[in-house]
């Protein structure tokens, strides 16, 4: 009897869906199912090439795309699955960039443009994902030139400037439409600190009591008319005035209740501003992180789940079904009392997308302490972050009970204030937001009170305060210059070129950085015109809505920058940047050594360079011994990411090393060398080990 030959079962076709990041990747495909494989493009796969312009301005500036270097094994990758695909999705993220890595995927893989196979998703939950694919749509070509205008916009302007700078100032420079913006904001604050000129006034702090309590108040004027103290002949005048044997009386008292609201969830900017100021996060390890709490966290038996929304986006609205769920969630742990009456819609700037909703977490709740286990110490905390502000802007208001008493007597006034807090609103959830109490006593018209002391202070007006790097962000997008996604990078390359740097918060320009901006400024005015720049990136936003063409924009731009590089490349003399002699002989040939500008700062380097390439780093003595050896100086040292550390300057024969600053003294308790370090309060003298703990002086001499 014949036996029938078995034939294998054909091997089911899956759908295809490629996404950018291989982490998303793995989440997507959890979601998806078997039927489904996810694949990533890991970010672009096509670019303008390094070597030259790649655009071709005798044809509409038609650029010539190359396949990136080293994504070669990628995009063979992609083509092998597209083939052997049953339909092919492209999932790249909801932005320009995003849009336009879909399309050069989808012309690596020749996949018609017209095909409704893009499909976007605000957050990465499985009934977004899921929901996403039942509305798959067609590229969105608008879009993609939007990407391609400022990419081109952005070579023209890098590739033109650059090699001017190179030949003129120094090798490895490089100037750009939105980091020559930046550049300009914090050279112009720090020419207006320089320039400024502080001006004198006085203050008259009083401390009065009613029965036995005390309160303070400050001098406000004459004769109901608010007075300036502009020196001390004025705040002779007013004491002249006091009897201080007499009682005040206090004449008016005004009592109001104040409601403060809650801030709108966070957009990108905001979100950069908050993460700089509260978490001391600089902007890209804020977007390094907001990065994986979008595409991600692993929660166990849940799986692989994203908890926050898209984080690129500069629209302040939230869907209804998530205010819908912060409504309940409040209502069930804190009360009717807490929770808004009705959702609340934020106003957007007028020059914002409103593509994407604000960042909020996925779900309400999943609290951050909840996921406190699964999540970094930074991931919890800028999760932490959003989930409070967010929770916060679907809450009700802060009430508070303010009072305000004018104290006179012959005619001189002194006013007082007190707020006390009647219901906590908001606050309850956004930390840090809560005012102080100042508490007075029960003041009514026509009491009378008794000055007990009084204080007057020479004052002086301060300048403007350098950008810190979430006053940037907020500069920037406060003068349309920009986008979300722009942000990080721009500050991160202005301080990479050295144009740049940090002392402590501040960021500084250095002597590099004003020659730069000097040159720019003079030879190309509109590149470093704020309002030109953000007309450029309205009229970006008209292509992407369909209202512009990208090529008029680009012929727009180009032609008066054209006319502006001739001159430049004529115009402009060569700047010798002179070195500035260290005042020490080379230890290897005898010459004399200089300080030279590298890409990290400032260091020492013999004057025969090439012929001699002695260097050495410049270091600053802190004035103790070396806690380890008992032979080298303790120096300050910079990081490669420019943090500041402390190390022996016998390096490498001692290796003792410390981000905290000794002291120079032991600890009394287990003879650890003790450190310094900086808190709110002030610096604090302590032991490592955490034995011992010397508070500042203000605050001990408080105790």
């Amino acid at each position: 009897m014949p036996t029938k030959s078995k034939t294998k079962p054909k091997k089911r076709k899956k759908t295809l869906v490629i996404v950018e990041s291989p982490a998303k990747a793995k989440t997507i495909e959890k979601y998806l199912g078997r039927n489904y494989r996810v694949i990533a493009s890991k970010g672009h796969i096509r670019d303008l090439p390094k070597s030259q312009m790649g655009i071709d301005f005798n044809n509409n500036y038609k650029p010539k795309y190359i396949s990136i270097r080293g994504k070669g094994d990628t995009i063979k990758m992609l083509k092998s699955e597209a083939k052997k695909a049953k339909k092919v999705y492209l999932a790249s993220d909801p932005d320009r960039e995003g849009e336009a890595i879909a399309w050069h995927v989808a012309h690596a893989l020749n996949l018609d443009n017209k095909d409704k196979n893009r499909v976007t998703f605000n957050e990465v939950t499985k009934d977004a994902v899921k929901d996403s694919f039942k509305h798959p749509r067609s590229i969105d070509m608008d879009t993609v030139n939007a990407q391609q205008a400022r990419r081109i916009l952005d070579r023209i302007v890098g590739y033109s400037l650059s090699p001017i700078l190179w030949d003129k100032v120094k090798k490895g420079l490089s100037a750009g439409r939105v980091q020559s913006v930046a550049l300009k904001l914090v050279i112009d604050r720090e020419k207006a600190i320089k320039n400024f000129k502080p001006k004198e006034y006085w203050t008259i702090d009083a401390l009065f009591k009613k029965s036995r309590k005390q309160f303070k108040s400050q001098f406000w004027g004459v004769d109901g008319k608010k007075q300036e103290l502009p020196n001390n002949e004025a705040v002779k005048k007013i004491l002249a005035k006091i009897d201080k044997r007499k009682d005040f009386k206090v004449e008016k008292v005004v009592t109001r209740q104040r409601r403060r609201q809650p801030a709108a969830p966070f957009t990108t900017s905001t979100m950069q501003q908050e993460a700089n100021k509260r978490l001391n996060y600089r902007t890209r390890r804020t977007m390094s992180i907001a990065q994986q709490l979008y595409e991600g966290i692993s929660l166990g038996k849940q799986g692989t789940v994203g908890l926050i929304t898209y984080m690129r986006t500069d629209s302040k609205r939230t869907a209804p079904i998530a205010q819908a769920e912060a409504s309940k969630f409040l209502h069930e742990k804190y009360g009717a009392k807490y929770a808004a009456k009705s959702q609340r819609h934020f106003k957007n700037q007028g020059d914002a997308q409103d593509a994407h909703e604000a960042i909020r977490p996925t779900s309400v709740y999943r609290t951050p302490e909840s996921l406190k286990k699964v999540l970094t110490p930074q991931q919890y905390r800028l999760y932490r972050l959003i989930w409070s502000r967010f929770l916060a802007s679907e809450m009700t208001p802060a009430v508070y009970d303010t009072v305000r008493a004018d104290i006179v007597q012959n005619g001189v006034t002194f006013r007082t204030t007190g707020s006390k807090m009647r219901f906590a609103g908001f606050t309850k959830v956004y930390d840090n937001w809560q005012e102080k109490n100042v508490d007075l006593p029960d003041l009514n018209e026509g009491d009378m009170v008794e000055m007990v002391s009084s204080d007057n202070k020479q004052h002086f007006t301060l300048p403007p305060a350098r950008y810190t790097e979430a006053s940037l962000v907020h500069a920037l997008e406060e003068n349309g210059v920009g986008r979300p996604s722009t942000y990080a990078p721009t500050i991160d390359t202005i301080q990479r070129r050295y144009y740049v740097k940090l002392e402590g918060r501040s960021i500084v320009p250095t002597e590099l950085g004003e020659i730069v901006d000097t040159l720019v400024e003079k030879f190309f005015p509109d590149i470093v015109n704020v309002d030109f720049t953000a007309q450029l990136e309205k009229d970006l936003d008209s292509v992407e809505a369909g209202k512009k063409n990208w090529v008029k924009v680009i012929d727009e731009y180009y032609h008066p920058f054209k006319k502006e590089l001739d001159k430049a490349d004529a115009g402009i003399e060569k700047v010798q940047i002179k070195d500035e002699p260290a005042g020490f002989n080379c230890d290897i040939c005898g010459a004399p050594m200089v300080v030279k500008m590298g890409r990290y700062g400032k260091f020492y380097a013999c004057s025969r360079f090439p012929d001699c390439r002695n260097t050495k780093p410049i270091v600053k003595k802190i004035g103790v011994t070396c806690p380890k050896c008992g032979k080298g100086d303790v120096v300050e040292k910079k990081s490669r990411r420019n943090r500041k550390f402390y190390g022996c300057s016998r390096y490498p024969k001692c290796d003792f090393v410390s981000w905290d600053k000794p002291v120079g003294r032991n600890c009394p308790n287990d003879g650890h060398f003790l450190v310094e370090k900086k808190t709110k309060k002030g610096p604090v003298i302590l032991c490592p080990n955490g034995d011992y703990r010397e508070e500042p002086k203000e605050e001990a001499a408080a105790k």
